[in-house]
């Protein structure tokens, strides 16, 4: 794997894998005897520096959406190490990790898909708040959710509406909002804009920095697109078959790329 060293490296990472392995296995017959192996993620490793975007790109099936899953632990890890601010996440039980929920958050492909059809958005954005913010009032979550409505560019009227009263663009920043309803100091991005047009996407993407400059947030950002990638990351890891083939600052990635895969991906990228 090619990686090069950057002064971001230098910093305290908020977020450290190391040798991450997410393993399926493939069951077939009556008895579902396991035939064979998925290797999703296999031995990975990388930082996330406190404050910073690392762009996580591969094509699809390469493992990046596992790796995020696998950080959220919302997949099981077959073996690594996943540090969060020091403290070792992989083998926490479920009600240990529960203070980690709040602080590691993900903002999902599919915007319409994420966000229940029957709630309005006053509840699909509260709901977070009653599960970590148990002292909360219903007039402080209400107070909450127009704050975020405001903060990622929708009116306060929208609390009272569904899903299904809004474009792609606008459900993608309500399930912005939500992700943001309990201060996390992590957002995974996972594919945030493919679902997007591509004028919505630049608008998603600049909202993104927009709340990273005003809120300090940390970002894993995946996407199949380098050009989104590029527009966003301090840092870039490339990933195909499970594997990280090279790493780097978002600026060397594109100036120099080290590795056969990298060059293919950005041989890809639309010339304008």
């Amino acid at each position: 794997m090619e990686t090069r060293q950057t002064d971001d490296q230098s910093r305290e990472p908020l977020l450290k894998v190391d040798g991450l392995k997410v393993h399926f296995p493939v069951r077939e017959g009556f008895l579902q005897r396991v035939v064979d192996t998925v290797k999703a993620v296999d031995g990975i490793s990388f930082e996330v520096p406190r404050g910073k975007t690392v762009g996580l790109v591969g094509e699809s099936g390469s493992g990046k959406t596992t790796t995020g899953r696998a950080i959220a632990q919302l997949v099981p890890i077959t073996s690594g190490s996943i540090q969060y601010d020091g403290n070792e996440l992989v083998g926490l039980t479920r009600h240990e990790f529960f203070q980690y929920r709040k602080k590691i958050q993900v903002i999902f492909q599919d915007p319409f898909a994420s966000l229940n059809p029957r709630m309005s958005i006053c509840n699909i954005i509260a709901e977070p708040m009653e599960i970590h913010f148990k002292s909360w009032n219903r007039s402080q979550r209400e107070e909450r959710v127009a704050d975020l409505l405001e903060k990622v560019g929708l009116d306060t009227d929208a609390m009272q509406r569904y899903p299904h009263q809004f474009s792609g663009g606008q459900r993608q920043r309500i399930g912005i909002a939500r992700a943001l309803a309990v201060e996390p100091d992590c957002l995974i991005c996972d594919e945030p804009v493919s679902a997007l047009d591509v004028s919505v996407q630049a608008q998603i993407v600049n909202l993104l920095q927009d709340l990273q400059d005003k809120l300090g947030l940390t970002y894993l950002f995946i996407a199949h697109d380098l050009a989104v990638i590029e527009h966003i990351s301090d840092y870039v890891l490339v990933m195909t078959k499970g594997k990280i083939v090279e790493q780097a600052s978002a600026a060397e990635i594109y100036r120099d790329p080290q590795h056969a895969y990298t060059r293919e991906l950005l041989a890809a990228i639309p010339k304008l």
